[in-house]
């Protein structure tokens, strides 16, 4: 009931958006935990990778992706505005985002825990508005799939409606038959719609990366997830001994 509650009052967000866009998020007190971004084309494997890092330092998770599509499901106002685009596969317009943002860097956690942003900032304004109200990430994490892997990766996913886990007709196959028949294909896990969200996510890449210039990690994302982690936390280790010295 708390969560459904927490994207039901996200909903008020699209009619908010607009003041948090025009006033700037406000300043949030600066975490002891982690301050990361995580970033990657889709099915680069962020969300694998997140829960390890959610286990391993015990941040705050931000997904907009995830707030998004419950807030579709739930048929709020912010998932009516954000539905078009996500529907074809085009970016949700910054004034939807940095409206969730503001909201969850107000949390408690963030300040306990620390943080970790998972598909956002994409843009230079919300690179701008995450600095006013959180300062500089940690580390900007950079997962690099070739494009040609991403189409077999994301078009095989498979979505449980009921508990939000993702499975693999390849890779990662659900083994629970009566789990299996509930599965479904998210509506952007299609290579048409993949098409066009790494057109967008290719000419935004560059711009976050470029505003956060030296603190960007570029991990090979075609190895072993326990690879790609290790190689995840020896960034993070590396960014934070550098800047303390």
């Amino acid at each position: 009931m708390a969560q459904r509650n927490l994207f039901l009052g996200l909903g008020g967000f699209a009619a908010a958006a607009g003041s948090y866009y025009a006033f700037g998020m406000q300043p949030a007190a600066k975490p002891q935990g982690p301050r990361m971004i995580i970033c990657g084309a889709p099915g680069c494997g962020k969300g694998t990778q997140c829960e390890l890092l959610k286990e391993k330092y015990g941040v705050h998770h931000i997904s907009t992706g995830d707030v998004l599509r419950a807030n579709v499901k739930e048929g709020t106002d912010l998932g009516k505005k954000a539905k078009g685009f996500m529907d074809r596969g085009e970016l949700v317009p910054d004034d939807l985002i940095i409206g969730i943002m503001a909201s969850e860097m107000k949390k408690p956690e963030v300040a306990e825990k620390g943080w970790l942003l998972d598909g956002v900032p994409r843009t230079k304004a919300q690179c701008v508005e995450l600095d006013k109200a959180c300062g500089k990430p940690d580390v900007v994490l950079w997962l690099d799939v070739p494009d040609k892997v991403l189409e077999e990766r994301v078009c095989g996913r498979r979505l449980d409606p009921v508990t939000g886990d993702i499975y693999h007709v390849t890779f990662k196959p659900c083994k629970d038959a009566e789990v299996a028949k509930r599965l479904i294909t998210r509506s952007d896990d299609t290579a048409a719609k993949l098409k066009t969200r790494l057109k967008m996510y290719h000419e935004n890449t560059a711009t976050v990366a470029a505003h956060y210039d030296g603190l960007v990690a570029k991990v090979d994302g075609l190895q072993k997830p326990p690879q790609v982690f290790d190689a995840i936390c020896s960034a993070l280790d590396k960014n934070k001994k550098a800047a303390a010295a």
